[in-house]
């Protein structure tokens, strides 16, 4: 029987032309690869709202979604993710400074950065010329 993928809202955040980047801390798979802020999705919770609790809690920011960027399925050994990427700004009036290691980073250098391999096609929307600013 075919397990259920899981469903997984991340947060492009873009502010001043920069993006919001992490790096997954020891102890957790993929540690030291490059993030975004994201996690799974609550049971009954939209992929939107796990988006912006996410990022609240990984990054103290308040974010508001902009638009949904891409959806996309990946597969690893351990299981399906169903990813849901979502262009976000953070909230007028709060602050734009990130918390737990979060720092935002121009787009020539998230490019160079090493991110899991279900971000890939993210990543090659971002090197489009129209990419999300």
């Amino acid at each position: 029987m075919a397990q259920t993928p899981l469903r997984v809202g991340i947060a492009i955040v873009v502010h001043d032309d920069r993006y919001l980047v992490g790096v997954r801390p020891e102890g957790k798979s993929l540690a030291g690869y490059s993030e975004f802020p994201g996690g799974k999705c609550e049971p009954g919770e939209s992929s939107e709202a796990c988006t912006i609790r996410e990022c609240v809690e990984e990054t103290g920011l308040v974010v508001v979604t902009e638009r949904l960027l891409m959806q996309h399925r990946h597969r690893y050994p351990h299981g399906e993710l169903d990813l849901s990427f979502w262009l976000c700004r953070v909230s007028e009036g709060t602050s734009a400074v990130p918390q737990h290691g979060f720092r935002w980073v121009l787009l020539s250098e998230v490019l160079t950065l090493k991110f899991p391999e279900a971000n890939a096609p993210l990543l090659r929307l971002l090197e489009q010329p129209n990419a999300p600013t």
